[in-house]
Order: structure tokens, then C-alpha cells, then sequence
């Protein structure tokens, strides 16, 4: 970071457009990751080196994550990203080309959500980085439904806490740890993890620590290995990576040709031979992620001073100017890293997805799951078998639960795909999830009807194409039915001194459907066996073509199957409508109304459009009138609780059934 800013400075000096006339310098201290260290280079910088503790520092030097000083002076920092120095009343003077730390935060929930871990143990450094990052990814890991078994933190000078956050590492059961820590504290932690040897684990990083070479170690990967985090995006500076190797060369390599004295160049570079063979080796200089922020610093410094002096020198500028600093903040932009190995052993930090906060909500994050090493997935208690429910754990998070049996009544055994697998989640359970299984098994034998009219008509194929029909859509429409009134009968349970639900429980709910089923099928059997519909060749509308078509037989029998499908349509419509603002959160009978409007809408306009059109027509017709009110109960009823369940899971929860208000 150094050399980037000497290299920009030098640039600076060069150029004839910026401070012309006016040469920059600097000045170096080493805070050596200290806050004693970091307030004496502050001081030093604006009084004089009599102020600094020293000019040098033990160990190895690291970027500090956080500022504890009260800002007496303008501060541009490339890597203090914590989100309290975004406060402009405590630190008014202080700037920063690095984003603030409350976007990375809340991303880290965002991957947590994204892989389905819904059971993590939480780490940070115990300073204003740390403290503030985890504060906002605790709160929106809350907001996201995502239960955190723990959340421990520790200073790299506080072994003794540093053993308690193994200890609760080893004990605990969640696999998916968030580490909020910068790449002191990861190295200690590290450390102690590989010397207990605990292993399988999933970190999650920040970019404090997720791309730090020095924890690369030959243990390392053991820990680290599948690791996922953020990491500050890479920018190439134009001709950095040129100025870093050649003062590379310079330092490590002292030897140079004299002009005309080949030999002796070769005797000064002898011992240097096997380094020279490394000369165009520059594969670290791109991994200087922070050095495009230092070089974007540098240059924010030197267009303030250049205004300032051209101010000055401007007729008109006041003797003495005082100038307010002005706010601003710069866009959240990471690369999502994977700790890989390459085919010779190497780790490798993997680009394998973005977040980019400038980009619409939708399009912010973006993963690319097959370049990804896994880890163990992280769940407090698995999904509960069928026949089973879950009942909460007394003093514990939500996703951890016993599976205990359903009571009877209770248990379905068909299948929907997405109902099946959310079968115990509340807002399947709030909208009686037997009839709703029936009606999506109703709906799938609506849909297959509309093949019965497809092909040549034959006895058995005219028979059953309207039979069939007649009776699934009654199923259908009494399981909508008995959905209403459950509505309705639930409502009024409510009320003082009502039992009125004990007369229309489980049992009583099936029986109804099967009741209002068996009038069709009635109805269906004594058209079938008085005068049935049957095969014959229509010349009624074409004398030069024949159209193989199917007679109704009897139309009474016809328009009685089609007559009490509408009677219960338009008796369900009624209901629903009269219960669709009673104050349930999770409240059927508004998408029962819109339902039903469609159905009776479709089948009110196909009886003029089936008695009019000729010939095979005729079969288009009634195959639409199928699908399209087929197609309108499915999206009424069931379209907006799948909404709930794949885009709004925070509102599937029986906290947000108790709530006001509607889906």
C-alpha cells in the first residue's frame, strides 16, 4: 500500500495538469495494527516526529480495521471500512475510497439465506470493526429467518477469550461460522483451531481476512478450505505493476551492467543467477486488492489542495477561507471468493460470484454455485418426515424443532411438489391443507380431461369425455367450497360460546366433498344409462365434408351436469364473497372470489359459443373453456401462497398469521 501511494504521488509531481508548481511529499509511520501506535502516527504526522512512540515496530505489520481517535484532521483512509466512521456528527473530517462495512454485512446474510443455512455460530474482532460489522449482520440475519447458535468475539491480545471461542466452536452443532475478524484475529483463531484439530467447518469471511496471504499456512486449508466471503474487487492500476517490479529489482537484485564491462556484470549478478531466472515472475501484483482505494486517496487529497490553491488565487476568494468537508460515500462493489486448490497443491482464492450494491435489489448478488468447494450444510433440526409435524424446543431458536406425529385427520399423503415439501410451514397449515392437496389432484384431472376430446370419437371416448368432465370439475368445486366454508365456520368459532366447529371438523369436510361429488356422479350415471352421448358423422353445416363428431344423446342430461357445476359455482362465489374481508392474515376467500368470477365468467360465455359455432369447432371450444377455468383456479388460489413461500418466506411464519393486515 506504500508503494502504491509513493507511485501515485510520483505521478502527481509529474503531471503539469494537477499542483503545477507545487511538489507533494510524504510520510510514513507504521501503526503495526495498534490503536496505542495508530493515535502516536496521527499526532506525529500533525506535529512532528517528537510525538511518535518510535520508529519501529515488533512483528509483522498489519492494515488496522478501526479508529478510536477523535478526528482533528481531514482523513481519507483506502481500508477503515466500519460502519461508525459513516457517522458525520463524530467524525465530520473523516473520508474513506473504501465502502462502509454495512452492505458487506447485510450480504453476509444474504449467502447464509442463499445456500439454506439456517443454523450458524457467529465470530468477531472485539473492536469497532468487528462489534459494528456483526451488529448489522445479527440484525438482518433475524430479519431473514436465520437462527445464530452463537455470537463470541475476541481481541488478538486476549488469549484467554480467544480459548473460550474455540471452546464454543467445538462444542456447538452449527457448521457455518460467520467470522467478522480482520486478518490478525483469523490468524490467531486459525491457530488454535488446526492445534485441536477441529475441522468440516464452513467459514463465511469478510474482506478483512478472506483474500490475506499471510494465512496461508501448510495447515491452513484443513480450517479454511471451502471458505466464502467477500473480497474488495480488484482494479488494475496502469503501469503499477511495472513500477513495483522494476524497485523490486532494485532492492533485491544490486547488481547492474557497466557500460562497455560485460564480465564484471556477470561476476556482481553471479550470486543473484537463480533470482534472475524469476525476473518477469508478477503474479502477486494484481492480488493488491486495497492499492486502487490508496491510489483513489492520494488523488483525493491532491484535487482538494488543487482547488483550494486555485480558490485562492481567484479574484473574489476570501482571505482565510474556511472550508466544510462534504459527505459522500463510495458503492459497495465485492467479488465473492471460494478458498480452492490448484492441480499442483496451491491454494488459490477463487472469483466464483459479485455483489454489487449500485445494481437494482434483484440483480445485486449474483453466485456461480458449480465453481464452489463445499462444506457440510448447517440445519438445527432436519425437515420432519411425513405423517410428522414440528413442535418448537422449549428456550430454543425456531429452526430448532422435534418432529412429533400428526394428529388424525391431519396427514396427506398425495403430493404438489412445493405444498408437499412446505406441508408444515403456517400458511399451508392456515389454509386447510387436505382440501388443498385434494384440489390440486381435482385440477390435474380438469386438465387431463381435455385430452378425452382429442382424436377420433368412438362410443366409449364420447361417453367419457363428458362424464369425466362433469364430475372431476365438481370435485374440484367443492373442495373450493368446503375451503369457503371452513372460512366462514372458522370466523364464527371465534365468537363467545361457539362450538359450531366441532360440526364441520376433518371427517366433516370430507364428507361433504364426497357428497357433492356423488349428486354429479349420479348425475352422470343416469345420463349414461337413459340416453348416453354417442359417435356419428355431422352434415348438418357442410355438404361437401363430413365432421366426425359426438352427440350429446340426451341434452337434458348435458345441460343438468353442466347446470349443477354453475349451481355450485355461483353458490361458492356467494360465500366467498361474504367472507373475503374478515380479518384473517392468511385469508382464502378474496383469491376464492376472484376465482370463482373467472369460472363462472368462462362457462357463462361458452354456452352461447358452443351452440353457435359448427362442426369440429365445437371441440376447440369446450377444450379452452376447460383450460382456462382450470387455469384460473390454479392461479387464484394457489399463485399468491406460492409467492409467499419462494419470494416473502419472512411472512410465512405463525408470527406474521398473528399479525394485522393482509398477504
Amino acid at each position: 500500500m506504500a508503494q502504491t501511494m509513493i507511485f501515485a504521488i510520483e505521478e502527481i509531481n509529474r503531471s503539469q495538469r494537477l499542483l503545477p508548481n507545487v511538489s507533494v511529499g510524504y510520510r510514513i509511520y507504521d501503526t503495526c495494527g495498534s490503536r496505542l501506535s495508530s493515535m502516536s502516527a496521527t499526532m506525529a504526522l500533525m506535529n512532528g516526529p517528537e510525538f511518535t512512540a518510535g520508529d519501529r515496530c515488533n512483528g509483522q505489520s498489519n492494515n488496522t480495521k478501526h479508529l478510536d481517535i477523535i478526528p482533528l484532521l481531514m482523513t481519507i483512509s483506502p481500508s477503515a471500512s466500519c460502519e461508525c466512521l459513516s457517522n458525520r456528527k463524530d467524525y465530520p473530517s473523516f473520508f474513506r475510497t473504501i465502502a462502509s462495512d454495512y452492505h458487506q454485512s447485510r450480504a453476509l446474510a444474504y449467502i447464509v439465506k442463499h445456500f439454506g443455512w439456517s443454523w450458524v455460530g457467529a465470530v468477531n474482532s472485539d473492536n469497532d470493526y468487528g462489534n459494528n460489522g456483526m451488529t448489522i449482520f445479527l440484525n438482518t440475519a433475524q430479519e431473514e429467518g436465520i437462527c445464530v447458535e452463537y455470537s463470541v468475539k475476541f481481541y488478538r491480545t486476549e488469549p484467554d477469550k480467544l480459548q473460550k471461542v474455540v471452546e464454543t466452536i467445538k462444542k456447538s452443532t452449527a457448521k457455518v461460522i460467520v467470522a467478522f475478524l480482520t486478518s490478525s484475529e483469523m490468524y490467531n483463531l486459525l491457530e488454535q483451531l488446526s492445534i485441536q484439530n477441529i475441522t468440516g467447518l464452513q467459514m463465511i469471511g469478510v474482506e478483512g481476512w478472506i483474500t490475506a496471504k499471510n494465512l496461508i499456512t501448510p495447515n491452513s486449508f484443513h480450517v479454511l478450505g471451502g471458505s466464502l466471503g467477500f473480497a474488495v474487487r480488484k482494479n488494475d492500476i496502469e503501469g503499477f505493476a511495472d513500477y513495483v517490479i522494476k524497485a523490486f529489482w532494485k532492492t533485491v537484485v544490486p547488481c547492474s551492467q557497466t557500460e562497455g564491462n560485460s564480465s564484471q556484470y556477470a561476476v556482481n549478478c553471479n550470486t543473484y543467477q537463480d533470482l534472475l531466472l524469476l525476473k518477469n515472475y508478477n503474479e502477486d501484483v494484481p492480488e493488491q486488492r486495497y492499492s486502487s482505494n490508496v491510489y483513489k486517496a492520494v488523488y483525493a487529497v491532491v484535487h482538494s489542495l488543487h482547488s483550494l490553491l486555485k480558490c485562492k488565487e481567484q479574484a473574489g476568494c476570501e482571505k482565510g477561507l474556511t472550508i466544510q468537508p462534504h459527505t459522500g460515500a463510495t458503492v459497495a462493489q465485492y467479488e465473492v471468493v471460494n478458498w480452492q486448490k490448484d492441480s499442483n497443491g496451491s491454494i488459490k482464492f477463487k472469483a466464483v460470484g459479485y455483489y454489487d450494491a449500485s445494481l437494482p435489489p434483484d440483480q445485486r448478488f449474483v453466485l456461480n454455485t458449480e465453481n464452489i468447494t463445499w462444506k457440510p450444510r448447517s440445519v438445527c433440526s432436519e425437515s420432519c418426515p411425513p405423517g410428522t409435524r414440528k413442535a418448537a424446543q422449549k428456550g430454543r431458536p425456531v429452526c430448532c424443532y422435534d418432529c412429533i406425529p400428526c394428529a388424525e385427520g391431519e396427514i396427506s399423503n398425495e403430493t404438489a411438489i412445493l405444498f408437499y415439501s412446505k406441508k408444515d410451514t403456517p400458511i399451508v397449515k392456515a389454509n386447510n391443507s387436505e382440501l388443498s392437496f385434494l384440489l390440486l389432484f381435482s385440477l390435474v384431472l380438469c386438465f387431463l380431461c381435455s385430452l378425452t376430446f382429442i382424436g377420433r370419437p368412438t362410443e366409449w371416448s364420447c361417453m367419457l369425455r363428458h362424464s369425466a368432465f362433469g364430475i372431476t370439475f365438481v370435485l374440484c368445486i367443492s373442495c373450493v367450497l368446503g375451503k369457503t366454508i371452513v372460512v366462514l365456520m372458522a370466523f364464527k368459532a371465534t365468537l363467545p360460546g361457539s362450538n359450531i366447529m366441532k360440526w364441520f371438523g376433518p371427517a366433516q369436510q370430507r364428507l361433504s366433498v364426497l357428497a357433492f361429488t356423488l349428486i354429479q356422479v349420479l348425475i352422470c350415471v343416469l345420463w349414461l344409462k337413459i340416453s348416453p352421448p354417442f359417435p356419428y358423422k355431422n352434415l348438418k353445416y357442410y355438404n361437401e365434408k363430413i365432421v366426425l363428431d359426438c352427440s350429446l344423446g340426451s341434452t337434458v342430461g348435458f345441460w343438468a351436469v353442466l347446470g349443477y357445476i354453475g349451481l355450485l359455482a355461483v353458490l361458492c362465489f356467494i360465500l366467498a364473497f361474504l367472507a373475503r374481508k374478515l380479518p384473517d392474515k392468511f385469508n382464502e376467500a378474496k383469491f376464492i372470489t376472484f376465482s370463482m368470477l373467472i369460472f363462472c365468467a368462462v362457462w357463462i360465455t361458452f354456452i352461447p359459443s358452443y351452440v353457435s359455432p359448427p362442426g369440429k369447432f365445437t371441440v376447440a371450444v369446450e377444450i379452452f373453456a376447460i383450460l382456462a377455468s382450470s387455469f384460473g383456479l390454479l392461479c387464484c388460489i394457489f399463485v399468491p401462497k406460492c409467492y409467499i413461500i419462494l419470494c416473502k418466506p419472512e411472512q410465512n411464519t405463525k408470527q406474521h398469521l398473528m399479525g394485522k393486515g393482509s398477504i
